[in-house]
């Protein structure tokens, strides 16, 4: 049986569109915002959402493909880490929330083809410039994400505060 992979599927799934512990998920965060406030930045130094979206999305892709071949090369000064907000309006909320949601798609399908024994293995990360468990991997990815869901939390209470950039 695979239960840490399941569980690990599990996690990430709940905390999309799950009903997790913390009380939201990204969904619910998402439905709270129009499109014009996908893009705002609430306060001069502070992400928008659709910078936060995409910046989770090019990690996503990054974890997948360390997990399929086993490294991988983004960095975190990497210009594709943070996109300018010009460049995510002219792509378009719509294309960044689908970029996003196969992002996550895409790890879960992976995960679903492996065994646990898969968590024990390692790969060799250039950030952190070492070798680490995949299982090291599945839960910085799902810290990320909930680190950032609360960032969304705060930006979507801001904005509802007549935040304005």
């Amino acid at each position: 049986m695979n239960d840490r992979i399941s569980d690990w599927v599990d996690q990430m799934t709940e905390i999309q569109n799950g009903k997790p512990w913390i009380g939201s998920n990204f969904s619910k965060k998402m439905k709270l915002l129009s499109e014009k406030d996908f893009f705002r930045r609430p306060m001069q130094h502070m992400h928008s959402v659709a910078e936060i979206i995409s910046h989770l999305t090019t990690w996503r892709e990054e974890t997948l493909i360390k997990l399929q071949k086993g490294a991988g090369s983004l960095k975190d000064d990497d210009p594709s880490n943070w996109k300018d907000p010009a460049t995510l309006k002219s792509i378009g909320q719509s294309k960044i929330m689908d970029d996003y949601d196969k992002s996550l798609s895409e790890i879960l399908s992976f995960l679903e083809g492996e065994g646990d024994e898969f968590l024990r293995k390692t790969y060799f990360d250039g950030d952190f410039n070492g070798e680490y468990t995949y299982a090291w991997l599945l839960q910085g990815m799902l810290h990320h994400d909930i680190y950032h869901l609360a960032q969304i939390g705060y930006i979507v209470k801001f904005l509802r505060l007549g935040g304005n950039q």
